[in-house]
Order: structure tokens, then C-alpha cells, then sequence
């Protein structure tokens, strides 16, 4: 498609004008660029799905009434490109349309209509779309009637407004008079001839063309116009259902892009939620015409802006030491793995948490005011480091049980409101209370002391550790003696106070906490029962989410590696996220970044993960077949080894006894035997004779014999094998971070890349936002809880 300047999508949206003399008695005359003899030269040349003889034939048929065309509204998908147009639904065009018909469209008042799920906000008057939950620059919309497609386009592009108002005039004229070859000029240089109601063609003049045109055929090839958007070949979208059953925030993991094509949350989460639109009406399609099923909203959290905004500065700290080769890469590496370096800061780690926060606590706020009638619960997906993010302010998060409300027990109440006066009383060390009061120190300078800070005082060491055992205990582990405030895991949630003057005290407990535990670590190695932040990072304010999640999906997460790098080698079965009760470990077998929990619950059982169905209700092609191809090994393994056990025996031992037995054989073999041995008067050599003849018979015998009974055997093992596993598979019960349910669940990979997982583990860390079978597993999760019944559809 060829570019002008000024065009905003092929052309300016100044008014063109119209020659009216030329469209009304002078329809023949030519043109400097396209006359009209030349036109069906140029026609053939233009493209072919728009310009065929059937066309032309219907010149000469008689004129249909003038109908107004149906507009439809577009909109561009991003600010900074006005090439690509995408279209409203049809709910969302009718209501921009019926906004418009009611207010009109001159100066007054801006009117708001909610398009998309109410994500956007669409500015009748203004002609921009707003997006609501995250941060976007407006983009435009129009009010699209007539479009049109190069030679070497591969869709139609919608004009401006005014040129489409200038269009329908001259077609409208050229419909009611019956008057065709109709030429319209405009002041860019543009013309457009009107040869009948199906064929219209736009020329542009030789001056606007590419420079790298060279041929004058192609300089001169016109562009097919279409009126409606009916006689274009564009996919109109669904309206989405108005009623939401579930919502679901998302954060990202490292760096801005999400996937190999370096689109950001916003882009993939929108895919993620297409895929979930469209999975709901294949697999939950009588509940959706039932009215059960609404739809289920995704919303993107996006934390990255903030850690690497102008707020912090870290970018240009970081830039002022990075090298200057290898710029490419060093970028890369500051824009996105630094990440984990920061997340394991605790400067920055509490930016990142703090952020996380806030943004979902912001988002949830303003859907509630966007969608007063919403009653569903909520989960919450963490993709990556968003996932270890999520993690620990889920496991630092209060409930009714563990909330904390500043004072416990009679001891901490007293900690908090007694002198550094009354604290000596009760220890029995008043008598150092001036050596103290001189150096102006208080409760709280005091917790921040150290056992050299007491001796340089003088203070004996029996006090000194007297004292700082009792500021240990009562002020820094208030919580290790209230067993319902621990954590299974024998970790500690953070205290937090419920008043706004009880912020600063917590603040300051955080910083001496912070200390102590620095001054702790020194010399002994890291004890998670002391430290009173949870299994997250130490020194980590978490703030608390205003909502309790119902569950927690972790795409592609390395939690159990950074909980095993923390020290924590076993988390307890009986252990529970506060506020949520349900948390999948879902991830791709080739993924580098994914690590499994299960493991790390249950140690004496080597368990396999969950292998996640295929959307359409299989498993895929190759797995079938390689699963198929174990069983016949195992079968044929198994028939030869007990072949060779059998015949091992039968040579190992007396050859008649060890034989498989024969129904009607043994019975004579036998009586022969009793007989040959309750003779004695058959002679040796007749004996000998007589077993010789029975082995060779049995010999004979022995294959059938030997191939019926290991085929009963093997049937016998396998269904042993079989109520072996059904008796086990229901006993499995892995702890309570999902309800005693499975938690780690893997995908299925692709055909293509089980030839090479090195090759696409890349890839495979990066495939869950265009996942069909991982939106399924949510859906499956989210509508079991509401009741909703399952359909598998039909191949």
C-alpha cells in the first residue's frame, strides 16, 4: 500500500472536494492520470478478487434503490500506529452508534461509552478509546463506511469520516440519476471513479507513489473501494457477556516482554482472555445458553514501569557502570534479569511488593466501582518471578486466625507501654538505669543494641545477656509463644498493627528486626523459625491485599527453588496460605525456570505430575503413541523373561516335575509313573526306556503348555497391576496448600518439540499466555467451585 504524506491511513482527513461538474455532466471526460479509455486496462490490473468480469457484466442491470450504508466504528489498536484498524464488536458499534444518534455530533458535552468488557472508554465527540485498568495513550476510533485495499494489501482499511461523507453524497447522487464512470477529484491529488455500484476504483497521482516503483503499471495500479463493511472480508468479534463469574489478576515475571514476540502483559493478557472467551463456549456451552455461564475477566498487573520508572533512579545507576560493548546484550540483560537481583534486594524487593500490592488492591477497587453487581471470587496468576512474588505476600497475608492486632498477650501489651524504667524494675537490673539514662538510650535504642554496645557501658555480662534475652523474646518474637499465629512451616508472619499509630511502631520494629537478624546471621547459620517475615524476604514490609483470593496459579515458577535456596527444605503438609486455599504449580516439562512443590511436601513417595488433558480431550498424537509403545515393551519383556524363568527351571530341576502341567497328559504320565514304581518286576532297561519316552513327550507338549500358562500369568499381573493403582491413586493426598489435592500439573508438549527440548526451552518458559489447555485447567477449576457441569465437545 502506498504511503502520502499527510495520509492518515491512506488519506488526509481534510474534506475532499468534489467536482460536481464532473460527476454530473461530464462523466465521460478524461483524466490526466486514469482516462477512461484506459480504464478497463487498468481495471485488469487492479486486484483480482475485486474486479471480475462478473462485475463489469453487471453494468447494465437495472439500479437498486438507494439504501444508506450501515456504518460500523474501528478502532487502532495502538497510538503510535494508525495502520492497523480493528473492529468493535457489534454490540459495542451499535452502542457507539446509538450514543451518537442521540447527542449528534456537535460541540456539548463528551459522551462516555464503555466498550470491550468495560476495559476501554470510548470518547463519542473526541473519537478516542481510553483504556481503564492500566496505562495506554488514547488511541483513535472512526465511524468507518467505505474502505479500501491496495494491490499489495492483504485487508481492507477503513477511510477517513469526511472522505467517506464525500463518497456516500456523490454515491448516493450517482445511484438516484443512474449516472456511472463517475470521477471525483480531491485536493491531495486523489481520484475516484464510480464505474458502477460494484466496482469502484480510487488512482493516485504519479508525484505520491514509492520511490522504489519504477514501473509505470505499477505506478498507475489503483486501489478497489468497498462500501459497507458487509462487502469486506473482516471477522466482526463476538460481544462479550456482560455478567463476570470470576476474576483474575495477573502479574508478569521478568523484564517488559512476556514472549518471543516481545508484546507486553497487556498484549498477552488480552490473548489469554480471547482463548478463555472461546474455550467457554466449546466446553461450556449449554450452561452459557442456560444463562450459568457469564465470562471470566483477566487484568494485567504490571510492576516493571514502577521498578525501572524515574521514581527509583536504578536504570541510571546501572547504566552509569554498564560497559559499552556489547550494547545490545547489556541492555537486555539491565532491562530484564537484573530483575532477580532486584527482587533479592531488600531495597527493591519492597518497591517490588509494594507495587504488586497496591496495583492489584487500585485495580480490584475500581473494578468493584465499574461492576457494582459483581459477587464472584477472585484468584490471582503469577507467571515467573510474579509467581514467587505472589507467593510470598500470600504467605504473609492475615486472616481472622493469625491477625495480628498489635498486643497479644499481657507481656507484649506491657512491652509496648512500659518505661525503659519499669522494664529494669521487672528484671531486677535497676540499678543500671542511670549508666543508661546518661547515654540517652530507651526501649526502643536499646532493641537496637548489641552485647559489645552493653559492655562498653560497663554492664557485667550477666546482665548484658539478661537484658537482651528479654528484648529478644518479648520484643522481637512476641508471636513465638501464640501457637496460632505460627505458620506450619515454622515461620512467622509479619506483625502488623491495626491502627495508623501503630504503622510507625511496626515500621520501627521492622528496621530492628532488620538489625538484629543481620547481627544474627553473622555467626550462626540462618534459622527460618526466627524470623519473623515469613518465608519471603527478610526485612520485607508485605502489605496486605483488601480481598482473599480463592486460588493461586503459578505459570512456569521457580518458588521451590528459591524456598530450597533459602533454607527451607520441607514445607509442612498441614500448611496452608491464610487467605487462600487452593495453589497450582502448573508448568511446561521443557521449561528451565519451573520447578516442582510436591517434592517438597511429600518425601517418602516419588509422585508423577498431573499430566494437564488436551483442550480437545486427549493426548497428543506422539504422546499416545509413546505410551502405547512402553506397553508393548513392558508386555514383551515381561513374556520373555518369564519364559526364560520358566525354562530355567524346567532345566534346573527334574525335567518331568518342572514341566507346566498338561489336563490329560499328567493324568496318564502320573499313573504311568505309579505304575512303572510299584512294579518290580520291570527291569532297569525297561524303565529307562519308559521315562525316556514320557520326557520326550512332555518335551512336545512343553510350548503350548509353557505359551497358556504365561499369558494367564500375564493377565493375572496386569490385573493386579491395574486395582493395584486404582487402589492407590485415591489415597494420594499432598498436603493442604490445595486442599489435599494435586498441586504440580504439567502440559503436554508439542510434537515438534519433543525432537529437540533444548531447542525450544526457551520458548517453552514463555508458551503459557497462548496456552489453550492452561486457560482450560483455569476455567475447569473456577467453574467447578460454582457448580457448573464440564462438556467435552465432540470430535
Amino acid at each position: 500500500m502506498s504511503h502520502v504524506p499527510g495520509e492518515e491511513g491512506g488519506l488526509s482527513e481534510a474534506a475532499p472536494e468534489v467536482n460536481n461538474q464532473d460527476l454530473l455532466d461530464k462523466p465521460a471526460q478524461k483524466t490526466g492520470n486514469a482516462p477512461e479509455d484506459q480504464v478497463p486496462h487498468v481495471v485488469d490490473e487492479a486486484s483480482p478478487s475485486s474486479t471480475s468480469s462478473f462485475e463489469l457484466l453487471d453494468m447494465d442491470s437495472a439500479p437498486a434503490p438507494y439504501r444508506e450504508v450501515q456504518p460500523h466504528w474501528f478502532f487502532c489498536p495502538r497510538g503510535d500506529d494508525n495502520t492497523t484498524w480493528l473492529p468493535f464488536s457489534r454490540d459495542d458499534s451499535d452502542k457507539l452508534e446509538n450514543a451518537l444518534n442521540t447527542v449528534g455530533d456537535k460541540d456539548g458535552d463528551e459522551v462516555v461509552i464503555a466498550v470491550e468488557g468495560e476495559r476501554y472508554d470510548v470518547h463519542v465527540r473526541e473519537r478516542k478509546r481510553y483504556a481503564v485498568y492500566w496505562e495506554q495513550g488514547p488511541t483513535e476510533v472512526r465511524r468507518c463506511s467505505w474502505f479500501y485495499k491496495g494491490d499489495k494489501d492483504t485487508k481492507f482499511m477503513p477511510y477517513p469520516e469526511d472522505f467517506c461523507k464525500c463518497l456516500e453524497e456523490a454515491y448516493m447522487v450517482a445511484v438516484t440519476l443512474n449516472e456511472w464512470k463517475t470521477k471525483l477529484e480531491f485536493p491531495s491529488g486523489e481520484t475516484v471513479i464510480l464505474h458502477n455500484p460494484k466496482l469502484i476504483m480510487q488512482y493516485q497521482p504519479i508525484g505520491l507513489q514509492d520511490e522504489w516503483q519504477s514501473s509505470p503499471s505499477e505506478q498507475t495500479r489503483p486501489r478497489t473501494v468497498k462500501r459497507g463493511v458487509c462487502n469486506i472480508n473482516v471477522e466482526i468479534p463476538e460481544g462479550e457477556p456482560e455478567k463476570v463469574d470470576h476474576l483474575v489478576f495477573m502479574v508478569h515475571g521478568i523484564g517488559p516482554a512476556c514472549d518471543l514476540r516481545f508484546r507486553s502483559i497487556i498484549q498477552c493478557v488480552n490473548d489469554f482472555r480471547s482463548a478463555s472467551l472461546s474455550l467457554l463456549g466449546s466446553h461450556y456451552k449449554r450452561a452459557q445458553q442456560d444463562g450459568q455461564v457469564g465470562r471470566v475477566e483477566f487484568l494485567p498487573v504490571n510492576w516493571h514501569t514502577a521498578l525501572h520508572g524515574d521514581a527509583t533512579g536504578v536504570d541510571e545507576d546501572i547504566q552509569r557502570i554498564t560497559l559499552p560493548s556489547i550494547s545490545r546484550l547489556r541492555h537486555f540483560t539491565n532491562d530484564t534479569l537484573l530483575d532477580l537481583f532486584f527482587y533479592n534486594s531488600p531495597t527493591y524487593c519492597q518497591t517490588i511488593v509494594d507495587t504488586v500490592a497496591s496495583e492489584i488492591n487500585k485495580l480490584h477497587t475500581l473494578f468493584k466501582q465499574r461492576h457494582s453487581g459483581f459477587n464472584g471470587a477472585i484468584s490471582v496468576v503469577g507467571h515467573s518471578l510474579g509467581s514467587l512474588i505472589l507467593f510470598d505476600l500470600l504467605t504473609n497475608q492475615r486472616n481472622g486466625s493469625n491477625a495480628r492486632q498489635g498486643v497479644l498477650s499481657g507481656e507484649s501489651f506491657h512491652m509496648h507501654h512500659d518505661t525503659l524504667q519499669d522494664t529494669l524494675t521487672r528484671l531486677g537490673l535497676q540499678q543500671y538505669l542511670d549508666t543508661l539514662q546518661a547515654e540517652n538510650l530507651d526501649l526502643e535504642s536499646l532493641a537496637l543494641c548489641q552485647d559489645c554496645d552493653l559492655k562498653d557501658l560497663g554492664i557485667p555480662l550477666g546482665p548484658r545477656k539478661k537484658l537482651l534475652n528479654y528484648v529478644r523474646k518479648k520484643w522481637l518474637s512476641e508471636d513465638s509463644k501464640n501457637p496460632a499465629g505460627r505458620l506450619p512451616l515454622g515461620i512467622q508472619v509479619q506483625p502488623e498493627s491495626s491502627s495508623d499509630q501503630d504503622d510507625n511502631q511496626s515500621s520501627a520494629a521492622s528496621m530492628r528486626r532488620a538489625h538484629f537478624h543481620r547481627a544474627q546471621s553473622v555467626t550462626s547459620a540462618v534459622e527460618y523459625e526466627y524470623f519473623d517475615v515469613g518465608i519471603g524476604q527478610v526485612s520485607i514490609n508485605y502489605p496486605q491485599l483488601a480481598f482473599h483470593p480463592q486460588t493461586f496459579f503459578a505459570f512456569g515458577s521457580p518458588i521451590g527453588m528459591f524456598l530450597t535456596v533459602r533454607g527451607l527444605k520441607h514445607i509442612d503438609p498441614n500448611y496452608s496460605f491464610p487467605t487462600c486455599k487452593s495453589f497450582y504449580n502448573i508448568y511446561h516439562p521443557f521449561d528451565p525456570v519451573a520447578y516442582r512443590i510436591e517434592p517438597m511436601i511429600v518425601t517418602e513417595v516419588d509422585l508423577e505430575p498431573m499430566l494437564i488433558p488436551h483442550h480437545k480431550g486427549r493426548k497428543r498424537m506422539h504422546l499416545e503413541l509413546k505410551d502405547s509403545l512402553t506397553r508393548m515393551s513392558m508386555d514383551l519383556k515381561n513374556n520373555v523373561f518369564g519364559s526364560l524363568r520358566t525354562a530355567w527351571q524346567s532345566f534346573s530341576r527334574i525335567p518331568v516335575a518342572a514341566l507346566p502341567p498338561l489336563d490329560e497328559a499328567n493324568t496318564t504320565i502320573e499313573n504311568d509313573l505309579q505304575e512303572s514304581q510299584a512294579s518290580a518286576a520291570v527291569s532297569a532297561s525297561a524303565k529307562r526306556e519308559e521315562q525316556r519316552a514320557d520326557f520326550w513327550t512332555k518335551v512336545l507338549e512343553w510350548p503350548r503348555a509353557l505359551h497358556k500358562h504365561n499369558l494367564q500369568g500375564t493377565c493375572e499381573e496386569a490385573e493386579s497391576s491395574e486395582s493395584a493403582e486404582q487402589r492407590e491413586q485415591p489415597e494420594i493426598k499432598v498436603g493442604m496448600l490445595n486442599e489435599g489435592r494435586r498441586i504440580d500439573y504439567v502440559l503436554q508438549e508439542k510434537p515438534i518439540e519433543s525432537f529437540n527440548e533444548y531447542l525450544f526451552a526457551i520458548q517453552s518458559h514463555l508458551c503459557y499466555w497462548e496456552s489453550e489447555d492452561t486457560a482450560l485447567l483455569l476455567l475447569k477449576e473456577i467453574y467447578d467451585k460454582l457448580g457448573v457441569a464440564f462438556e467435552q465437545p465432540q470430535q
